[in-house]
């Protein structure tokens, strides 16, 4: 078996966020998934096999537990592919616990990945979030609110990219309340106020202590999401550039794009990916 090691998102070649990429092994024990996935410790791991609906299949673990999706590992598994020279098309098909959603490879061979179309849950009284972030100074323009494109997460915003820098979080306070609201965590963002092409439309943090991740340093899934919770408040740039791992010094730039009329039709994330490294029987995760 052989696990290759991707950061995903990266940023001019360097930040992002890793995961962990298993190749066409054939594992049908969902526990040995959760434990190779914890002995490699990384946020997410996936794991590509074929599919009999889709070009591949595609499933996602973390040190806990299986998540329907993940972002950032379905981007790394296309990177391997890429490198490997697999990849012979521009456009794929993915099945995930999610659905079935589609990949596409653009001109400058940054991959993008479909995700659903965005589900609004419930607004989160500002009175909740208090006890999950020390200091909290929240951004009173916007609700705290739940949103999906495959996951359900907690979108919040801070006032300031600063602010958003110096909260300290309490990550059982996070995971009592993410196991509340059904969510797999809370992504915080603070706008950055840039029109400016090709410059960041906010800083995020994003926070999922009940699945194991303290703090990650790029979500695909959520930043989709928060893409979609800004278009419905009308905040609607040609294009969404997220900047995540600020904090984790290892910075990741996220791009999501959406497909509209007066209503969201379509909803892609998007990001460039570099293997770092291959490992084997013979490397000591497996001893």
């Amino acid at each position: 078996m052989k696990v290759y090691v991707v950061s995903a998102f990266c940023m001019n070649g360097s930040g992002g966020n890793k995961a962990g990429v298993v190749l066409d092994e054939f594992i049908p024990n969902s526990n040995v998934k959760i434990a190779l996935a914890a002995r490699l410790g990384y946020s997410e791991t996936v794991f590509l096999s074929d599919s009999g609906k889709a070009d591949f299949k595609l499933e996602y673990f973390t040190p806990k537990g299986e998540v329907p999706l993940c972002g950032h590992a379905t981007i790394a598994s296309f990177i391997v592919l890429r490198e490997l020279g697999r990849l012979k098309k521009s456009e794929y098909t993915i099945e995930t616990a999610a659905g079935l959603l589609k990949v596409w490879i653009d001109g400058d061979g940054l991959v993008f990945m479909e995700q659903n179309s965005p589900s609004f849950f419930e607004i989160i009284p500002n009175e909740r979030l208090t006890s999950c972030f020390h200091p909290l100074s929240l951004d009173e323009r916007f609700p705290a609110r739940i949103v999906s494109t495959g996951l359900r997460d907690i979108i919040m915003p801070i006032s300031t990219s600063n602010a958003l820098e110096i909260m300290v979080p309490d990550f059982k306070a996070i995971s009592i309340l993410s196991k509340e609201m059904k969510c797999i965590g809370i992504h915080c963002f603070a706008l950055t106020g840039s029109d400016i092409d090709n410059t960041p439309t906010a800083i995020c943090r994003n926070f999922a202590p009940l699945y194991g991740i303290n703090e990650e340093a790029a979500t695909g899934t959520s930043n989709c999401a928060l893409a979609c919770y800004l278009h419905d408040l009308g905040i609607r740039p040609q294009r969404y550039i997220f900047e995540q791992g600020h904090n984790l010094s290892c910075v990741s730039r996220i791009i999501v794009e959406l497909k509209t009329d007066t209503n969201i039709l379509g909803v892609r994330v998007g990001g460039d990916g570099v293997v770092e490294g291959m490992l084997d029987k013979n490397t000591s995760i497996w001893e």
